[in-house]
């Protein structure tokens, strides 16, 4: 794998050939070991979880979710899908976006790769009033290209290390992080997976210059075991429930 030839590549143009040339290696972790504990209790909008279509007298947030949802199962051929704006309206109703933290889709983060400058776009991040990147989401775009998520997800990982340290240095006059763990989703249609990216100074600066890290990085991913097909996403109530108690879970690491 050391001598895999590596070349600057922007963000959405990682593969599986990327982890393999800078030693990253996913690995699959049961519920109670990603999210250290049970899953707590879904703290939503009732209405989402108890109508899976539009009814009326619905709340306004239940309502937003399930027009979203509805066009984010649509696959239009040759454009992207709407799942970035479920995802977004799908974190806010959660309570990702608080006082100190925004939702922003489609943020380019700077990636130094192999001595040059490239781009790295999220479909969906979150950002603290620091402006330090806290949370990445991407979707699989296979309808329109065959692109992998989950490198593209690392690659914005790798990124956004590098803005936050970055921002640190240049605006906030603090020493640089020696690692950090970003939380990551990727989504197929409506179903997501969960990431904990560690990155570290040593994959960065090997990412910099083009050389193999001789430590590996281990990526921890969740696959929720939901009830019906994974391509039936987040529209059976019983997936949806499931589902949502993940992303309930997987707050603690991004606020």
């Amino acid at each position: 794998m050391a001598n895999l030839i590596r070349l600057a590549k922007s963000g959405n143009e990682w593969s599986t050939n990327e982890l393999m040339a800078y030693n990253i290696a996913i690995v699959e972790r049961d519920q109670n070991t990603f999210f250290d504990g049970p899953l707590p209790a879904y703290t939503g909008p009732t209405g989402f979880v108890q109508h899976e279509d539009r009814v009326q007298g619905l709340d306004p947030s239940s309502l937003a979710l399930i027009k979203r949802l509805d066009l984010a199962m649509k696959v239009m051929d040759g454009e992207e899908s709407a799942v970035d704006d479920f995802a977004a309206e799908l974190l806010r109703v959660l309570g990702y976006e608080t006082e100190r933290t925004v939702i922003r889709t489609r943020k380019n983060i700077r990636l130094s790769m192999c001595g040059q400058q490239m781009y790295a776009k999220t479909d969906v991040c979150i950002l603290d009033v620091d402006s330090e990147l806290l949370l990445l989401v991407q979707e699989d775009k296979s309808h329109i290209s065959p692109a992998d998520p989950e490198p593209q997800l690392i690659a914005e990982a790798i990124a956004a290390f590098q803005e936050n340290n970055r921002n640190r240095v240049n605006n906030l006059f603090v020493d640089p992080l020696r690692s950090q763990v970003f939380p990551g989703i990727t989504m197929v249609g409506t179903f997501p997976r969960f990431y904990k990216i560690t990155v570290t100074t040593d994959l960065d600066m090997c990412v910099r210059g083009g050389t193999y890290p001789a430590v590996q990085t281990i990526v921890d991913r969740h696959t929720p075991r939901v009830p019906r097909r994974r391509s039936d996403g987040m529209r059976p109530l019983d997936n949806r429930i499931l589902v949502l108690r993940c992303y309930e879970g997987f707050r603690q690491f991004v606020l």
